[in-house]
């Protein structure tokens, strides 16, 4: 196995936080999720399908400077005005820290209760994305006009069906290693890449799947709170047993098991992130 196949997508993300009701209030509140399930010590939000699972964990410490793990989870809607529908809700509820015209997107920025970087995008139309000599997608970040989004905006109070995470952002520890895992071994594909900074890679040419920057200078492997696992989807048992088999060479791989992982399977990379593949349910 080369690369994944074309249609791999992210799944769900799952976090650890200290107080699971007070981050699944935000969740729903402010971003838009809606509740598919709920006990005692885990929620699970979405859209049409469940996309974030809140795992409560006030015995786990929370998440120091300098270690690896989320930089920020992006759910990604499927229209400017849904967008303009996450800024009404944010400046009404929150505080954004940010909004950004990246060439292939349009994005909010928020921070979560428990520290977690939230981003709600918009994607352009994929024939504007603009593409470099060499086939990769060229992705900047430029001042996104508020007020042209606010004049987008519809009359949705939560998120449209449709919404997806459509990118999880890491923050590491060291590049090369990571585009070893994820390229390499997990079959991903470079997009775009600032040197020793960051790297972008997904399946196909999607702008990027799987963002992965060392901005924030972490130097420890993800152990606390925070982002517990991510999942790729892929579209069958042969793309499953192709990751499987190249992984495997030198790296511990899980059977999974439990409702979220039925049939696949679960592989750390080298900053302790726990990555989750499955086939679609």
């Amino acid at each position: 196995m080369d690369e994944l196949p074309p249609s791999t997508r992210v799944g769900r993300v799952a976090l650890r936080v200290g107080d699971v009701e007070g981050a699944a209030d935000f969740y729903e509140r402010v971003v838009g999720l809606r509740v598919h399930e709920r006990t005692t010590d885990r929620v699970v939000l979405g859209a049409d399908e469940p996309l974030l699972v809140l795992e409560s964990a006030p015995d786990v410490p929370e998440r120091r400077a300098d270690e690896a793990g989320l930089y920020h989870v992006a759910f990604r809607v499927p229209t400017r005005a849904a967008l303009g529908d996450a800024l009404r809700r944010v400046e009404a509820e929150w505080e954004l820290t940010g909004a950004s015209d990246h060439l292939v997107s349009e994005a909010l920025y928020l921070t979560d209760p428990a520290g977690n970087g939230v981003e709600i995008y918009v994607d352009k139309p994929r024939e504007e994305w603009p593409v470099t000599a060499d086939g990769r997608v060229r992705m900047e970040t430029r001042p996104l006009t508020l007020d042209d989004l606010r004049d987008a905006a519809g009359d949705g109070e939560a998120m449209p069906d449709g919404t997806d995470v459509g990118h999880v952002h890491l923050a590491i520890t060291d590049v090369d290693r990571s585009r070893r895992f994820y390229v390499d071994e997990i079959g991903l594909r470079v997009r775009q890449e600032f040197g020793t900074a960051a790297l972008f890679v997904a399946a196909d040419d999607y702008h990027h799947h799987v963002g992965l920057n060392t901005w924030e200078n972490r130097s420890r492997p993800a152990s606390d709170r925070g982002l517990a696992w991510f999942e790729l989807v892929v579209p069958d048992a042969d793309a499953l047993a192709g990751v499987r088999e190249v992984a495997s060479e030198g790296r511990d791989l899980e059977d999974a098991s439990g409702s979220e992982r039925d049939g696949g399977l679960e592989v750390t990379d080298p900053d302790g992130i726990k990555l989750r593949l499955r086939t679609p349910e």
